[in-house]
């Protein structure tokens, strides 16, 4: 009840941007379990790759159905990853929101119904390809609107706790879906007057269906800060820190690809993991799930405890627990011990999430919201990107193999937040850097 009051009196423009985030991610997470599942179906054609080596020497690769599954996957991540601090600093430049949150939901949702009528390998990574770039002019601009609504610093870990808690309900509630809708197709639509439609396309269809409602509540809903301010002259990524070897915001955004790379490492291998744990397609959508699953029950109040006591004790209990719940998964063989490792690991991203936005937020300067969030979208969409293509090939050496190195790049992680990131609550101005406050460490 606590958590739902909280929820109450967060600023209503979070909570409906927030809901539109959540319609679309519904149908943008339907994908995670559809696309593996599609790709190994008889309708998408990959037995003449399968075995073509690829690269030279000893950089080449074997094409396998894991590794083709985690590149679909991962081109999503990498282009909308690396398109974010363009995409950051431009809607900074034009001091607007709003257009690229539309325009990046029109092609997620697009794409999306297209998958219906590819028929190769090649047209789905090209769909991918545009998902990504579409995500790009999303994320940035929709987690600055989040930061320029809060009215100070002491707002600001509520309101991405808040945010993302909508957002990753969609997320989280699309692979269980997807997973039914799956399991129970194909569905005859001849009563309707419509032919029988593949379990596939049914799934494809939701997650147009998704988006497209995503873009009807923003455009409808969602406007830019009144307050938004045009942007300075300098927008480069600041890697270097001053009394240090990072700045803390990019020592973050380090950490957070290390972090995406362990939540993302489970998505390539449902096939591998439904075989190992003898379960069927929807256990494996459950078990993604269960990340999501801890982050809903958790985030709002990690955000609001996070503006109470501070950044960097939440950061440094999440970045711990992720070792262990990491290297967990390549060693259990029950489903149901697996679907509690990942509420674990689960626990351990909700304890970082909404910290790292808004210590982010807290050193951003008035009108850079979006190129200094950027970071750390950036940082994680990339980790999520390379995730699922590291376990692709890894589990060709061991199941365990890929669980293990994100272990170890949490260990990483968890060394950098210790010596690199400093608290900001209480350091920043009370008005915080994206609400034009004027603290020495957002001048820096």
């Amino acid at each position: 009840m606590g958590s739902i009051a909280r929820i109450r009196d967060t600023d209503r423009r979070v909570i409906v941007l927030a809901l539109a985030r959540m319609v679309g991610a519904v149908g943008n997470s339907f994908l995670i379990v559809v696309l593996p599942l599609y790709v190994a179906s008889d309708l998408i054609a990959i037995d003449a790759l399968l075995g073509t080596r690829v690269g030279v020497g000893v950089a080449s690769v074997t094409l396998t159905e894991p590794l083709l599954i985690g590149f679909v996957l991962s081109l999503f991540g990498f282009l909308n990853s690396l398109s974010q601090p363009w995409t950051g600093r431009l809607s900074d430049r034009l001091a607007t929101r709003r257009p690229f949150v539309l325009v990046g939901i029109l092609l997620l949702g697009t794409a999306s119904g297209l998958y219906t009528l590819a028929d190769s390998y090649w047209i789905l990574v090209v769909l991918r390809a545009i998902q990504g770039f579409g995500a790009a002019l999303t994320i940035p601009a929709t987690v600055a609107l989040v930061n320029e609504y809060a009215s100070g610093a002491d707002e600001r870990g509520g309101n991405f706790g808040v945010f993302n808690t909508f957002r990753l309900i969609g997320f989280g509630f699309g692979p269980v879906l997807a997973g039914v809708v799956v399991d129970n197709g194909p569905y005859d639509l001849t009563a309707l007057g419509l032919p029988t439609i593949n379990r596939f396309n049914a799934a494809f269809v939701v997650a147009c269906f998704g988006a497209y409602l995503s873009f009807l509540l923003v455009y409808l809903l969602v406007h830019d800060a009144a307050d938004t301010a045009e942007a300075g002259d300098d927008l480069s990524i600041q890697v270097r820190g001053e009394d240090r070897l990072l700045d803390p915001v990019f020592a973050l955004g380090v950490a957070t690809v290390a972090m995406g790379i362990c939540i993302a490492l489970f998505a390539t291998l449902q096939n591998e993991v439904n075989v190992r744990l003898d379960q069927p397609p929807v256990w494996f959508g459950l078990q993604f799930a269960a990340v999501t699953i801890a982050n809903v029950a958790l985030q709002v109040p990690v955000g609001r405890a996070s503006d109470r006591f501070g950044r960097r004790p939440f950061l440094l209990v999440g970045f711990v627990l992720l070792v262990p719940t990491t290297l967990l998964q390549g060693l259990v063989f029950d489903s149901t011990v697996m679907t509690l490792v990942r509420l674990g690991q689960g626990v351990a991203v909700a304890f970082v999430f909404a910290p790292s936005l808004a210590l982010a937020g807290d050193l951003a300067r008035e009108g850079e919201s979006g190129s200094t969030l950027s970071v750390l979208t950036m940082g994680f969409g990339l980790g999520v990107a390379l995730g699922p293509l590291a376990s692709g090939w890894l589990v060709g050496f061991g199941f365990v193999v890929p669980f293990a190195v994100g272990a170890v790049l949490s260990v990483i992680a968890l060394v950098t937040v210790v010596t690199q990131v400093d608290e900001t609550l209480g350091v920043v101005g009370s008005d915080g850097g994206g609400g034009g406050g004027n603290g020495t460490a957002a001048d820096d």
